[in-house]
């Protein structure tokens, strides 16, 4: 059973970003019954500043790590706070998870020159990463370089992990997930628009949309629906597209 059961956020009459978003406009009330939970939604529905909350409120740097590494610093993150943070409710059990992980993909750059910082005097870090630094990896090699050593136990919150996968080693990844999860030592939280991933074997699916924020199946998502729909006619969506 997952270490998370419940993500919860009142109702917040303010005209602001993020709570304007119509995901958050009525509160948030979302019960975690699986080890593998998506988000997904159109750009800027509020997937990943509801992780970036999560994230927070684990501990976790908020441009990618865990509670050891610190990189909160520099433009628009020194003295950043996440204005979901404060008000959401997190229920655990059996106990608050604090090991783990969060991974944003857009700031993974960052993250792996933080490693070449410390490793400057400890090589030994890059152990901990394939033995290399990551910039010395190609960057779906390096994504997997941090899934394969550092995902062990805990709670993995991802922002969108499969932008540097191919699709062979998306599968590769689903793999790592599958002996974690299923070991009862990691519960995921993945923000994701890959039709691949979100087909995981008894996941759980919440989509970000203008009705709000609500749980699906997989077969019910757009991502299916329109990833399907092009594969098997595209010549359709070409004349839609470009006449």
């Amino acid at each position: 059973m997952p270490f998370l059961r419940q993500i919860s956020l009142p109702k917040i009459d303010a005209p602001d970003y993020p709570f304007s978003i119509p995901a958050f406009k009525e509160g948030v009330l979302l019960k975690i019954n699986s080890n593998v939970t998506f988000f997904v939604g159109e750009n800027g529905s509020g997937k990943s500043t509801l992780l970036e909350g999560l994230a927070e409120h684990c501990g976790f740097n908020l441009r990618g790590g865990n509670r050891n590494h610190n990189l909160n610093t520099g433009h628009n993150f020194e003295g950043y706070e996440n204005p979901l943070t404060q008000h959401l409710g997190l229920q655990w059990i059996p106990r608050r998870i604090t090991e783990g992980f969060f991974m944003r993909a857009e700031s993974f750059f960052n993250f792996a020159d933080y490693i070449d910082e410390i490793a400057l005097s400890d090589p030994r870090i890059f152990e901990a990463y394939g033995g290399k630094s990551l910039h010395h990896q190609s960057h779906g090699e390096s994504f997997l370089a941090l899934f394969q050593n550092q995902f062990q136990s805990g709670i993995y919150i991802l922002d969108e992990p499969e932008a540097a996968l191919s699709p062979t080693r998306l599968m590769t990844f689903m793999s790592i997930i599958n002996n974690l999860e299923r070991s009862g030592r990691a519960q995921f939280l993945i923000a994701t628009h890959s039709p691949m991933l979100l087909c995981y074997p008894n996941s759980q699916i919440f989509n970000f949309g203008e009705d709000g924020l609500k749980e699906t199946c997989y077969e019910e998502t757009e991502h299916y629906r329109l990833t399907r729909g092009f594969l098997e006619n595209p010549d359709a969506y070409f004349r839609f597209l470009f006449e």
